[in-house]
C-alpha cells in the first residue's frame, strides 16, 4: 500500500496507534488499580467475606487505617482518570471507531480461535472482536466497582445506589467479585503482552 504525502512527510504521526492522552490514562489507571487492589486486600483481611485471607506481603497499608487511606487516595485517581478516559473517547469518536460494531457470530469464531492460540493480532490499530468485548466488559466492571465502592464508603449518602445493589452487605460481595474480575483481566492482559510484546512498545511510545 502506497503511503500518502502526509505519511511520507510525518512517518511517526502516520503510525500513531495510541494518542498521548490515551497512554497517560492507561499508565495512571495501572498505578491506581495496583494501589486500590493491594490496599483493598488489606481492608478485606480486616473483615473477610470468605474463609481465606490475602497474604500480608501482597497487601498495602500495613494496617486497616493505613489501607483505607491508600484506598481512598487511589479512589480519586481511579475515578477522575476513568471519567477523563471515557469523556475523551466519546468526544474524539474513538469509542465508536474502536469498539463498534459488535458481532456475536464473529466473536464466537474468534474466541474459539483465541482458545486454540490461532487468533492473530497483526494490526495493533484495530481490535478483534474478542478484544472489543473484553475491553467493554472491563469498562462496565470498572463502573460497577466505582458504584459499589461508593455504597461501601458512603452508604447513608447514596441510599439509591445501596438499594439498587441490594443493600450494603450484598454490595460488599459485588465489590469483591468486580475486583476479582478486574484482577483476572490484568493477569490475562499481562500474559498477552508477554506473547505480543509490540503492544507494550505501542503503549509506551504511541507507535
Amino acid at each position: 500500500m502506497a503511503l500518502s504525502d502526509d505519511a511520507r512527510q510525518h512517518p511517526v504521526q502516520a503510525r500513531v496507534i495510541h494518542p498521548r492522552w490515551l497512554r497517560l490514562c492507561h499508565w495512571i489507571n495501572a498505578l491506581a488499580v495496583l494501589i486500590m487492589v493491594t490496599s483493598g486486600w488489606r481492608i478485606y483481611n480486616a473483615a473477610p467475606l470468605f474463609n481465606f485471607h490475602f497474604m500480608d506481603s501482597f497487601t498495602l497499608g500495613g494496617w486497616l487505617g493505613g489501607a483505607l487511606q491508600w484506598h481512598f487516595a487511589a479512589m480519586w485517581l481511579f475515578g477522575i482518570n476513568g471519567a477523563f478516559y471515557l469523556l475523551l473517547n466519546i468526544l474524539t469518536g474513538r469509542f465508536k471507531r474502536t469498539f463498534w460494531p459488535l458481532d456475536s457470530a464473529v466473536f464466537g469464531r474468534e474466541f474459539i480461535a483465541a482458545l486454540k492460540g490461532k487468533l492473530t493480532h497483526t494490526d495493533l490499530r484495530h481490535y478483534n472482536m474478542v478484544q472489543k468485548a473484553v475491553y467493554l466488559f472491563v469498562i462496565a466492571d470498572a463502573i460497577l466497582l466505582v458504584i459499589s465502592g461508593l455504597v461501601l464508603w458512603k452508604s447513608v449518602q447514596f441510599p439509591l445506589l445501596r438499594e439498587l445493589l441490594g443493600g450494603y452487605d450484598l454490595a460488599r460481595y459485588i465489590h469483591f467479585f468486580a475486583m476479582s474480575a478486574l484482577v483476572g483481566f490484568v493477569v490475562v492482559h499481562l500474559v498477552m503482552v508477554l506473547l505480543v510484546p509490540k503492544t507494550l512498545l505501542a503503549m509506551l511510545r504511541g507507535y
